[in-house]
């Protein structure tokens, strides 16, 4: 069976897969970079991880085929470009961990967050000052 390459491959089965840990990775260089080359991404992370080109490329082909990026051609050159963005996909990580972690409910995950993570007292503070403007903005006016 031959593969056919198009113009523009990982098209989005819709990206119902999180990413791992390396495509977190390489997803922030691409969404800080994009377009760019597989190259680009294996050059930027060269000095936090020792990642062989064809690692970097392999993992994102990969990852065009799982519909995170999108693949555009010029010539040789492969152009990658993010196909979620980085809210959806916090979004998608976060939902995840609040299903598993806290049975989707968002009170006791705070309530967790603030009896048990050390919080500094300016974390408090932003968090409290964040909670009061969310609060006011979502009050029905008369």
């Amino acid at each position: 069976m031959s593969r056919h390459h198009s113009t523009s491959k990982g098209r989005r089965k819709r990206a119902s897969e999180e990413l791992t840990e390396v495509e977190w990775t390489i997803m922030r260089v691409v969404w800080e970079q994009e377009p760019c080359t597989a190259g680009t991404v294996q050059e930027t992370l060269a000095e936090t991880r020792a990642w062989a080109y064809s690692t970097v490329k392999t993992t994102m082909d990969r990852m065009a085929e799982k519909g995170f990026l999108v693949v555009e051609r010029i010539r040789n050159l492969q152009l990658f470009r993010a196909s979620i963005s980085e809210v959806d996909a916090k979004r998608a990580e976060f939902r995840k961990m609040l299903k598993r972690a806290f049975d989707g409910a968002l009170t006791p995950m705070m309530q967790f967050l603030i009896e048990h993570e050390s919080l500094s007292t300016d974390e408090v503070a932003q968090l409290r000052q964040f909670v009061d403007k969310t609060g006011a903005a979502k009050k029905p006016s008369r």
